[in-house]
């Protein structure tokens, strides 16, 4: 029993040990490099920042929140100097909410400067849905693209409950109020009420992408049922417009944002790489602990 509760939660252990033997020593490099580049990298940043024209927006990793994308986009939007924006993404998807959050502001980015959405890796299901009022979709070659789906699940720790000795107690109003519960099966109406909510979200999702990429809804099995393509492959369906690299992006943005002389906006480097680290052992840690609605 010990041994399989010890399994259970190694995975917290994990990372709560990385923590404990590195901390010191990230915050040693941070101190470092700040007094040793940091003034020279801030007023690098702040040059670049007055004359750049165009500008990078990443999405990296599984949707759980999309707040630092929203800001960068915000920013982007109200700056007049950033004549177009290049929406680079690699990201499994996630969250219903944030995606839908993405999908508005990149709609509203690009009513007011072009925007072109690039696939480095992997373009599914919520990170494709935040792309597609790009002006353009190119993919790399090797991208992965689609799984156009939702997905609701939950684990059942009935049995372990049991075998832990552990009882729930429960005062409730509202039939539906426990339904996607963890510490049971759903019962038959719980599992109809969720199916009921994401036959819906999935039917937004699809009525949203074929209005944006000028499909038709009816042939939604073709392009969308979660299935996975391959650049080439979604280009023929016409979820994206051209494979390409991201070289073939840039000069697309650059001929849309008609700017003669490209100046790219520079993100600090430093600030850049914590934000990736950080980022991805939260989001791997937590999209594998969390469960509900997503678009998977």
């Amino acid at each position: 029993m010990f041994k399989f509760i010890a399994w259970l939660f190694s995975p917290i252990v994990a990372v709560l040990d990385f923590i404990t033997k590195y901390f010191k020593t990230i915050v040693f490099l941070s101190i470092v490099y700040y007094f040793s580049y940091g003034s020279n990298q801030d007023v690098l940043s702040d040059s670049n920042a007055s004359y750049a024209n165009l500008q990078k927006i990443e999405l990296f990793g599984p949707i759980l929140s999309a707040d630092k994308v929203l800001e960068d986009i915000e920013k982007a939007k109200m700056n007049d100097n950033i004549k177009g924006v290049l929406f680079i993404v690699n990201s499994p998807g996630g969250a219903v909410s944030p995606s839908v959050e993405l999908m508005y502001a990149i709609k509203e980015l690009r009513a007011i400067k072009p925007v072109v959405a690039y696939a480095s890796g992997t373009m599914a299901s919520g990170s494709y849905y935040a792309s597609i009022y790009a002006n353009k979709i190119y993919a790399n070659p090797g991208s992965m693209i689609g799984s156009i789906g939702v997905i609701f699940q939950g684990a059942n720790m009935e049995e372990l409950m049991q075998k832990i000795g552990i009882k729930m107690q429960t005062v409730k109003v509202g039939s539906y109020k426990e339904a996607g519960t963890p510490t049971r099966e759903w019962n038959t109406y719980e599992r109809a009420e969720l199916e009921k909510v994401i036959n819906d979200t999935y039917d937004i999702f699809i009525e949203d992408v074929s209005k944006a990429r000028g499909l038709k809804k009816s042939d939604h099995k073709l392009y969308a049922d979660a299935h996975i393509f391959t650049s080439r492959q979604a280009k023929k369906v016409g979820l994206i417009d051209e494979v390409g690299n991201i070289t073939a992006a840039k000069k697309y943005l650059i001929l849309l944002s008609k700017v003669k002389d490209p100046v790219w906006h520079k993100q600090d480097k430093f600030d850049a790489f914590m934000e990736k680290i950080i980022s991805e052992v939260v989001s791997n840690f937590a999209i594998s602990m969390q469960g509900g609605l997503k678009a998977y």
